[in-house]
């Protein structure tokens, strides 16, 4: 998905980072760099970890075994074996790897926590964690391991377990290291001059107790929203033109004046701009029979800007959470190393999920529109599916079959994974709140909506340039989704016999998520929101 301007290097001190820092570490390897004050702060909190670490009285997470085995004190001569048995023993995950950008949110965000001097690690530590993200390292992260409790557990020790030059990893190439056959991490880490940890008392469980790998995946998903929202608002708005809709119902007085929900409001207005100067839209302003459109056009707004009120609350969410320092245990200002519940996903499973939901929502109305403008029974006068030659051409006809399959694949990507909880660790971890897997849909999900607006924007556009041919180039469309179809032009032709239509698909996603659709409208309507 495309991206706003983004920083080359991002700075992590102990007061946290920004939602822009996260995508530009995970998507664009911006080099990530830590603050003196922050080496600082995490080298004073070490020294108190190490005082207790030689204390008689026993320290959870310091001198102890871990979840249902907290209860064992550890000598000191197997700490260090402790930390290195509890990462190889969570690097448990199995299934496909993960995405790149998946991995390096997951590692920035667990440094920031490192960073904020509130995990007792080393500074060494949080250097290597730095290092590898700079390196352009990988560690593989697999697709299932995480119950979203305890934080992000498996993918966080897959990780883990390549500071200490264990586990596989691509290198910045793609290359793999550590899976059988290939040359172990540790050279991997060695031709990038890292050095790899030995952990000591505590650093295992710092390493691995955080919601970071479900945190980063919200971040990346609600950075996408932003984009195909808006997009959502220009193919409805084409389909309007397409289908000789009207724009009267967009205008400002029909929404926050009556109906004060600001996403509403916005999805109207740039659905009005879009439809804005259209010959098409003023060619049935007078003598249409009609007196409403279907729903699927005339609530797009409602729709799209509920979904957008979501988003901005899935957002909030986030802020906050990014704003947390979570470990268990966990060091207080005041010294107090202290057990806690902070690593519970709840609060990002739930919007996780909620987001899912709506993604569904506005992909489902985005292909009742685009089924309509195939139906010469409710498409105004287009031919059955917008084929050149119906009968012999099937036209558009498969393209909204495989946009009824991603619909349909989201609906069920669309029922929760917070609601599910199976107890694990001897009943220790007895409510988990299966945040990774609300993720791991969520991620799917915005990928159906954004296939799916590709193809309602290949289908309205088709059915402008019908429209337009039809009347002898006398209905044509307003000036921004002449921008929009002229772009697409450029790489998926218009109405004609029937070809090899997935490439073309293929390429109408790329605009999509690149930000090319929303950029062309934009050269008409000024900046859309």
């Amino acid at each position: 998905m495309a991206a706003a301007v983004l920083p080359h290097t991002v700075l992590l001190s102990s007061s946290g980072v920004t939602f822009e820092d996260v995508l530009a570490a995970a998507r664009h390897d911006a080099k990530v760099v830590i603050s003196d004050e922050a080496l600082a702060g995490v080298a004073r909190v070490r020294a108190h970890i190490d005082k207790l670490a030689h204390s008689e009285t026993p320290a959870y997470g310091i001198s102890t075994g871990f979840g249902a085995l907290a209860n064992r004190h550890i000598p000191e001569g197997k700490r260090t074996q402790l930390q290195k048995s509890l990462i190889r023993s969570h690097s448990a995950g199995m299934g496909p790897a993960v995405e790149r950008e998946v991995v390096r949110a997951l590692m920035f965000l667990r440094a920031k926590t490192l960073a904020s001097g509130r995990t007792g690690v080393r500074p060494v530590v949080l250097q290597t964690m730095v290092d590898v993200l700079n390196a352009g390292i990988t560690p593989v992260v697999r697709e299932f391991g995480s119950l979203g409790c305890s934080g992000d557990l498996a993918p966080l020790s897959h990780c883990a377990l390549v500071l200490m030059g264990e586990g596989e990893a691509a290198g910045p190439d793609g290359t793999l290291f550590g899976s059988k056959g290939t040359r172990p991490v540790s050279e991997l880490l060695a031709e990038a001059g890292i050095e790899p940890v030995e952990l000591a008392e505590k650093e295992g469980l710092a390493l691995v107790n955080g919601t970071d790998g479900m945190l980063g995946m919200l971040l990346m998903a609600i950075a996408d929203l932003k984009l195909l929202l808006t997009t959502a608002d220009i193919t409805a708005a084409l389909s309007v033109e397409g289908l000789l809709g009207t724009d009267q119902v967009f205008v400002p007085e029909l929404h926050m004046q009556l109906r004060p929900h600001p996403g509403q409001a916005v999805s109207a207005d740039n659905m009005l701009r879009v439809l804005a100067n259209s010959p098409i839209v003023a060619s049935h302003r007078v003598g249409d029979s009609r007196v409403q459109d279907a729903y699927s056009l005339r609530c797009a707004p409602q729709v799209a800007g509920a979904a957008r009120d979501t988003v901005d609350h899935a957002l909030m969410v986030a802020t906050r959470e990014l704003a947390a320092a979570i470990d268990n245990p966990v060091v207080l200002p005041d010294g107090r190393v202290s057990s806690n519940g902070n690593f519970h996903g709840a609060p990002v499973a739930y919007v996780l999920d909620f987001l899912a939901i709506v993604a569904a929502d506005v992909a489902s109305m985005a292909e009742r529109r685009t089924d309509r403008m195939l139906d010469p029974a409710r498409s105004q006068g287009l031919p059955a599916f917008l084929a050149g030659d119906p009968g012999v051409d099937s036209g558009l006809m498969i393209a909204q079959y495989t946009q009824a399959g991603l619909v349909s694949d989201s609906k069920r990507l669309a029922v929760p994974a917070s609601v599910d909880s199976i107890p694990s660790s001897a009943m220790q971890e007895d409510h988990v709140s299966m945040g990774w897997h609300a993720a791991r849909k969520l991620r799917r999900s915005v990928e159906n909506l954004r296939r799916v607006l590709a193809i309602e924007l290949v289908a309205a556009a088709r059915a402008i340039d019908m429209r337009t041919a039809m009347s002898d180039g006398v209905l044509v469309p307003g000036p921004a989704g002449a921008a929009v179809i002229e772009l697409l032009r450029q790489t998926v032709p218009g109405p004609g016999a029937d070809r090899f239509l997935s490439p073309e698909l293929e390429e109408a996603d790329q605009l999509v998520g690149s930000g090319a659709i929303r950029a062309a409208a934009e050269k008409a309507t000024g900046p859309l929101n």
